[in-house]
C-alpha cells in the first residue's frame, strides 16, 4: 500500500511558476514510479510527467516539455513538479500517482495509487 499526499496548488498568473510536491509513504513507496496527471472539467485525466524511482528516468507529455521539470528527493520520498511559463491551458486538478516497477506509463489505468488532487489555476 502506498499513500500519496500532494502539496496545495494555487492561483498563478500566466507566465508564472509553481512547484507541486508529492510525498509518498508506505512499505513499497521507495520502489514506485511516480507520475503526475491533470484533469480539467469534462476532460480525461491526462499524463503530464513521470519519473522512475530507480534509474531517474523521466518522461513528459509534449505540451509541457521545456516548461515543466519532474524531480525526486529519495531521502524525503518526495517527487516535485516544477511548472514554469504556465499557460491558461495548464489549469487543472493535478494528481500524483504511483505504480510498481520502473516503467513510466502514460495511461492512468496503469497506476495503482493516487493522491487527492490539487487545483492549479492560471489567470490570463
Amino acid at each position: 500500500q502506498v499513500q500519496l499526499v500532494e502539496s496545495r496548488g494555487g492561483l498563478v498568473e500566466a507566465g508564472g511558476s509553481l512547484r507541486l510536491s508529492c510525498v509518498a509513504s508506505g512499505r513499497t513507496a521507495s520502489r514506485c514510479t511516480i507520475g503526475w496527471f491533470r484533469q480539467s472539467p469534462n476532460k480525461e485525466r491526462d499524463f503530464v510527467a513521470g519519473i522512475s524511482w530507480i534509474g531517474n528516468t523521466t518522461r513528459y507529455t509534449d505540451s509541457v516539455k521545456g516548461r515543466f521539470t519532474i524531480s525526486r528527493d529519495n531521502s524525503k520520498n518526495t517527487v516535485y513538479l516544477q511548472m514554469n511559463t504556465l499557460k491558461p491551458e495548464d489549469a487543472a486538478v493535478y494528481y500524483c500517482a504511483a505504480r510498481g516497477g520502473s516503467l513510466i506509463r502514460v495511461e492512468s489505468v496503469e497506476y495503482d495509487y493516487w493522491g487527492q488532487g490539487t487545483q492549479v489555476t492560471v489567470s490570463s
